[in-house]
């Protein structure tokens, strides 16, 4: 090997580690803001009222103990070890293991999936993990799932539980974490003082840090990561004078002997403490849930390195700060502020509230990323998305679940007032998050990984054990605090099972009620109507069919568009479809029909495109599909309609290189990046005014294109110039007459109330109302 391949490597291998160490840095402030903000409260939890104190060091060497193996064994054996490992695509999150057990076994109970999904990209490549194998061990379980549909809906509700509990950590964490930084305020001033401050200083940064959200994390972004860096190197610093003048013998409390000796001596009230113990580990999820904006490699290497041996620094010096101070019993109401210096107290606060304000971010960010997701795959009513950044992955905004977020969270702060029942609602929220991850993570080894079912019984017994003891001492405190995530999960539960349940009943009507191709074909190629100049798009949830809507129009209306579209927006298995996957396109009847079926593919976290863009593309997706089409007829001919195996995958604008259509430059006009409208997810960029060319389509000459295919082109490219309309279903959606009365509460009130407040379909953006058109129509379910 020559000197120069060998310095080539050497560099590329630089740049690599370059590109890691970056990543690790950055994910400081996006992955660790939460769980590095534990040590302001995690004592003061524990020694709230549970634990009596003596003039031995048992309880807090216990306790040290407690902290020191629960950081090892969760977040850094089975998150960083084990869980970062089952990435979907490079996503993670509860959403992400249960995307993965759908794929490997048909547990799924979104209603339009097809079998050309399963021929997408990133549906069958999992990141490097082993292939799909039939003859594996656990066959069984997998038939078992496919099997039983009860099982399927506890799978899905299992998901949901998570999902529920990390909004409800989306509203505690703010809340603990700003109120236990600004309680640093009781050692400069008097306990009456004190009790008139605390609450409206924590409102103000709560209400200051919610209304920042509009503007994207992106702006500040770049200040997040040596925020927690100083943090971090704050209470290790502290931790380390602690330990040598406080006491240097602290390290013994390692041994998982003082474990036990806790245990033995506090009986109930050391199994009740587990509950404050518990928040060392807050946090810890979202290394998982917030892998797609890193790698793995750099989440691992900046936990392993920095933050896992700053906790444990920090914490050993609290207690042995602790340990040579029985006497002041405050100090354990306290907390952390008692064991800095004193000389530092000022600026420690100052750096702990900017570290509460960062740490809440991530949490809030990791909120409306998942109800994103649980959007996308029918799972939660449509809400308004907003794109803060066009360069960063994941950065978005939904109006109406920050507001809300905002109000719990005043709410949690001036009704509970102290840092215990937070921590407790907290606590509860945190772990059951992780059981559901356990849970999910469990069969994921078996159906995914292919291992063996005693490694994943071993895996579930091991870590569910663990995280059992924790929620048992956490659910105790069901009075004093834990209601709360119970009562919002619940709340959350119901409405998202509610919604996905009515989509579910709504999508069977519109199968039970699609109309016959031979009713078409019936009509003829102007389908008994005068065929005027345009493209009449026709949104469906049909992924094969007609709907019962197009039968309306051509019953009831004198004319009809010259071009017709049925256009299906459906969500997919998958974090994301590639550009040139993203279209499947069809023909419902003969060629003269002009009839068209296109399937637009999105991923759960993909971003929809403007309305322009997505014009654009589908048009050309079209166009491409009437360039290499060869068949006479469309699907319902000779192989069936129902079938969706003839469709043709199309991609997208920018990923078709050799272009069937030629785009003229016309003219110019200036439009102002913000775009706003009715819709359910849009892209909001503050920047200044941009030139964007306003485009038409003309057909080349080539001869390659036949005489027929370029007739239906340029019919095509009229249709286009003359025009779209946009032809919407405006459902209302009713219990048939002999349902029972449960099932018309759901449908008749819930699924109608959640309807009436979501947003449009993904894609009608800016729509002009002028080329809008609703027809209602009536689902009895």
């Amino acid at each position: 090997m020559d000197l120069e391949s060998v310095i080539h490597k050497n560099t590329i291998k630089e740049e690599s580690w370059k590109t890691v160490l970056t990543l690790a840095y950055q994910s400081l402030g996006v992955v660790y803001g939460d769980l590095s903000t534990s040590p302001l409260y995690v004592y003061k939890s524990t020694f709230a009222e549970d634990i009596q104190h003596s003039d031995t060091n048992e309880e807090i060497y216990g306790v040290l103990s407690f902290v020191f193996w629960t950081l090892t064994l969760i977040p850094l054996l089975k998150y960083v070890f084990i869980v970062l490992r089952a990435d979907d695509n490079g996503e993670g999150g509860t959403f992400a293991l249960y995307s993965l057990l759908c794929r490997h076994a048909r547990v799924s109970l979104l209603p339009n999936t097809q079998l050309a999904d399963e021929d997408l990209t990133e549906y069958t490549i999992d990141n490097g993990t082993v292939p799909i194998d039939k003859k594996n061990v656990g066959l069984g379980l997998k038939t078992l799932l496919e099997k039983h549909r009860v099982l399927q809906r506890v799978l899905l509700v299992l998901a949901l539980i998570g999902t529920c509990m990390v909004i409800g950590d989306g509203v505690l964490t703010p809340a603990i974490s700003v109120f236990s930084a600004v309680s640093g305020l009781e050692l400069s001033m008097s306990k009456e003082q004190h009790r008139y401050v605390e609450v409206p200083v924590a409102c103000v940064i709560l209400i200051f840090l919610f209304a920042l959200q509009h503007y994207g994390t992106h702006r500040v972004g770049c200040l997040f990561a040596p925020v927690v860096m100083t943090w971090l190197l704050c209470i290790s610093a502290i931790g380390v004078y602690n330990i040598f003048h406080w006491n240097p013998h602290v390290y013994q409390a390692l041994s998982p002997y003082y474990m036990f000796k806790f245990l033995k001596k506090t009986q109930k009230g050391g199994w009740m403490s587990l509950g404050g113990i518990l928040l060392c580990i807050t946090g810890s999820e979202a290394m998982y849930a917030d892998l797609g904006h890193f790698s793995q490699l750099s989440i691992k290497i900046a936990f392993t390195f920095l933050v896992y041996p700053s906790l444990i620094l920090a914490y050993m010096g609290q207690a042995a700060y602790l340990s040579r101070h029985h006497s002041l019993e405050s100090d354990y109401r306290i907390g952390f502020y008692v064991s800095v210096p004193v000389k530092l107290r000022w600026p420690v606060l100052a750096i702990a509230i900017l570290q509460a304000v960062v740490g809440s971010q991530a949490v809030i960010t990791g909120t409306f990323s998942i109800i994103k997701q649980c959007s996308a795959l029918g799972c939660f009513p449509k809400v308004k998305i907003i794109h803060t950044s066009s360069k960063m992955h994941g950065q978005i905004y939904i109006p109406e679940i920050n507001w809300s977020l905002m109000l719990l969270c005043l709410a949690i702060t001036v009704g509970f007032r102290d840092t215990k029942r937070m921590g407790n609602a907290a606590g509860l929220a945190v772990i059951t998050v992780m059981l559901v991850t356990t849970c999910l993570m469990s069969l994921v080894m078996v159906l995914c990984w292919h291992k063996s079912i005693l490694l994943a019984v071993c895996f579930i017994l091991f870590f569910g054990s663990i995280e059992a003891l924790y929620f048992s001492a956490s659910l105790i405190k069901f009075l004093e605090g834990a209601w709360v995530p119970i009562a919002l999960s619940l709340i959350f539960l119901i409405a998202m099972y509610v919604w996905h349940y009515g989509t579910i009943k709504k999508y069977e009507f519109d199968v039970q009620n699609k109309v016959p191709i031979n009713w078409l074909l019936s009509l003829g190629p102007s389908l008994g109507i005068v065929r005027v100049k345009g493209i009449g798009l026709i949104h469906t949830e049909l992924v094969s069919g007609i709907p019962a809507i197009f039968s309306h129009f051509v019953t009831n209306l004198p004319a009809f568009h010259q071009v017709v579209i049925f256009l299906c927006i459906k969500s997919v298995q998958v974090p994301h479809v590639r550009p040139q996957e993203r279209f499947l396109v069809g023909r419902v009847g003969p060629k003269e029909y002009r009839l068209y079926r296109c399937i637009a593919r999105y991923g759960y976290r993909d971003i929809h495109k403007d309305d322009m863009e997505f014009e654009k593309d589908l048009v050309c997706s079209i166009a491409e599909f009437i360039r290499s089409d060869t068949s006479e007829y469309g699907l319902g001919l000779g192989g069936g309609f129902e079938e969706d195996t003839k469709m043709t995958v199309v991609g997208t604008l920018a990923s078709n290189i050799e272009g069937v259509i030629r785009m003229s430059s016309e003219d110019y006009e200036q439009e102002d990046s913000q775009m706003e409208g009715p819709s359910s997810e849009l892209i909001e960029v503050k920047s200044p005014e941009k030139v964007r060319k306003r485009v038409r389509f003309v057909v080349p000459d080539s001869p390659q294109i036949d005489l027929d295919a370029r007739e239906e082109l340029l019919e095509l490219m009229e249709a286009k110039e003359a025009g779209m309309a946009f032809i919407l279903s405006h459902s209302y959606v009713r219990a048939k007459s002999g349902s029972s009365w449960i099932k018309q509460v759901v449908i008749n009130y819930g699924y109608d109330f959640l309807r009436r407040n979501s947003r449009g379909p993904t894609y009608a953006l800016s729509i002009p109302h002028a080329s809008t058109l609703e027809v209602g129509m009536i689902y009895h379910v």
